[in-house]
């Protein structure tokens, strides 16, 4: 019996030639290798790539797809999570942005993640990920998902909004925004908002008001378990709500924004095994922010 042809999907920010061009030598070493590749019909025609398959930009074309590789910044990452997580298909981010954080590998070392990919030398973890849901007098308006963070932003003038955990008030704050991230969205808008920096395999909730008037407006880590809401009081000007910087939702005076753990995460492929200490995450702190670790010098070892 024939084996089964192995598929991947290939994704690009087409709006940076480097990209583009990544995308080509991507798809040349796949179909050598012998993999059937998908490219989607609005990033086809700028790709110009013989011997793809040409597939609607929908969750469908992850489908039986072994990875979802990525070239682009943690922006494009995000945008394609929309269609590998109903999908089950893991993400293999290559970064050409700036920090990408989400990103397994770097622009430089293109090569080695398509021969890796090849030689099946990967792990997929799981990433935790928030439902998200708008209510107005127990009516549910809105229902959305998120990766990184939902984040509820004044819309003109100072946001006046209630927290709660677990059914019970928290506190009252006038404030820009509150963010309620996962840990993998702890190094992106909350990180910036003042929150700690958590690592993947901590299973938690973080709660981030930004730049709130308040003695008590300390980020929060809470359970996985808990159920976060937001309360934006009657007679404010509403707010708005973005999940992930790509999902934006009107919210009017008087709802409540209610986030949990969602059952559905997403999948990252891993071109290095992950350490159960967390040291790969230690190194890829240290890289991304430059972080300055001259005079360290480890166990002394006998």
């Amino acid at each position: 019996m024939d084996a089964v042809k192995r598929t991947v999907l290939i994704t690009a920010h087409t709006g940076r030639e480097p990209a583009v061009e990544s995308a080509r030598r991507v798809i040349e070493r796949f179909l050598e290798a012998g993999f059937t590749v998908r490219v989607m019909e609005p990033e086809a025609e700028e790709i110009a790539a013989p011997g793809v398959d040409v597939v609607p930009a929908r969750p469908t074309a992850a489908e039986d797809a072994e990875v979802l590789m990525v070239l682009g910044g943690d922006g494009t990452l995000l945008r394609a999570a929309e269609l590998a997580r109903p999908a089950g298909t893991p993400l293999l981010g290559v970064n050409l942005g700036h920090v990408g954080f989400l990103a397994e590998a770097e622009m430089a070392d293109l090569s080695e993640a398509v021969d890796r990919v090849v030689a099946r030398r990967y792990t997929v973890e799981e990433r935790m990920t928030v439902e998200v849901n708008v209510r107005a007098n127990g009516e549910v308006l809105a229902s959305t998902w998120a990766l990184n963070e939902a984040s509820v932003e004044k819309r003109d003038r100072m946001l006046e909004v209630v927290a709660e955990i677990d059914g019970h008030p928290l506190s009252r704050w006038g404030c820009d925004g509150v963010i309620c991230a996962t840990p993998t969205g702890s190094t992106a808008y909350a990180f910036s908002a003042g929150g700690p920096v958590v690592w993947p395999e901590v299973e938690a909730l973080l709660l981030v008001p930004n730049s709130a008037h308040a003695l008590f407006a300390r980020p929060l880590v809470v359970s996985p378990r808990s159920a976060i809401a937001l309360e934006i009081l009657p007679g404010t000007t509403g707010a708005v709500l973005w999940c992930d910087g790509r999902r934006r939702f009107d919210l009017p005076p008087g709802v409540r924004v209610e986030v949990r753990r969602a059952d559905l995460p997403v999948r990252l492929a891993r071109l290095h095994d992950v350490d159960t200490t967390g040291a790969p995450f230690t190194d890829r702190l240290v890289a991304k922010f430059d972080l300055p670790v001259q005079g360290w010098r480890g166990r002394v070892r006998p």
